[in-house]
């Protein structure tokens, strides 16, 4: 069981042809100025279907008709409205039964089931999803791991392609890096990763300005300014400990260049400092 190539392009029929056999993931361009993803995660043997922060209800809906699924379930990563906002529309057309972080039922309406780390999502009969409780981002915040041959992560607002949530609204920076070194390292290089957000050419700005000899992140970022987010490019794990600057905390580059907004940085600064650094340069870059 695994996902479909993401860099390669299916017709409906070939689709249509592997849908019994594996998980099936559309990514749902909103084209909103927050700049949103939303996921559609579907069983190829029954039909259905769990919506990922299905902000754009219309689009999610109208996606899942095309495709012949019925969404039954609703996972919120987190309780922001931009990632709520469409919870009401698609349970009054589907019944979806909403499912968040198990903290979260006073800050999103209507959640049937609260979720703890290690708690198993099924989707039919094909699909299981873990949730990893990833704090940072907001306190209360779900990224979904798959059981698949390729492995993939949902990820929310808890990380983008190159780059990391930010911690305005309800999280912690320290929570986040914890996440970051405690959970995110550990996942397997091949990991797919399918983010909250469409931020790749701006985090990637980023990267050089912290880090100008990134050779792979000037070579990402050539290849990808521009780029359709309706056909975005899926990351690996491999490729983000490549670009992304809050993975590489240990790079010389990153800690000198560091240092001349930080005056006063160790000479040898451990990577929860320079984490938590990056962030705050972040939150004003």
């Amino acid at each position: 069981m695994q996902f479909p190539d993401p860099a390669r392009v299916y017709t409906r029929a070939q689709l249509q042809r592997i849908s019994e056999e594996i998980v099936i993931v559309k990514q749902v361009w909103t084209g909103n100025s927050y700049r949103n993803f939303n996921y559609l995660i579907a069983c190829g043997e029954t039909g259905e279907a769990l919506a990922i922060d299905p902000l754009d209800s219309a689009k999610c809906l109208q996606a899942a008709i095309d495709a012949g699924w019925q969404i039954t379930q609703i996972l919120n990563t987190h309780e922001h409205h931009d990632h709520t906002g469409g919870n009401a529309a698609v349970v009054e057309k589907t019944g979806a039964k909403i499912l968040a972080h198990r903290n979260a039922k006073d800050k999103i309406a209507n959640v049937s089931r609260g979720l703890a780390a290690g708690d198993v999502i099924k989707v039919g009969k094909t699909v299981e999803l873990e949730a990893l409780d990833t704090p940072g981002h907001t306190m209360c915040h779900i990224c979904l791991r798959s059981h698949t041959d390729r492995p993939a992560l949902f990820s929310g607002d808890t990380m983008f392609n190159a780059g990391a949530g930010n911690c305005h609204n309800g999280g912690h920076p320290a929570e986040l890096y914890k996440t970051f070194v405690e959970q995110l390292e550990n996942l397997p290089p091949e990991t797919l990763l399918y983010p909250g957000h469409d931020y790749i050419e701006n985090n990637l700005r980023f990267t050089l300005d912290r880090e100008p000899d990134n050779a792979p992140a000037k070579a990402m970022l050539e290849r990808l300014a521009g780029q359709d987010p309706n056909r975005a490019h899926v990351s690996t794990f491999a490729e983000e400990r490549e670009v992304n600057t809050f993975f590489r905390l240990n790079s010389a580059s990153v800690i000198a260049k560091l240092r001349e907004s930080f005056p006063d940085l160790p000479e040898k600064p451990d990577p929860r400092t320079v984490f938590l650094k990056l962030r705050e340069l972040r939150n004003s870059w």
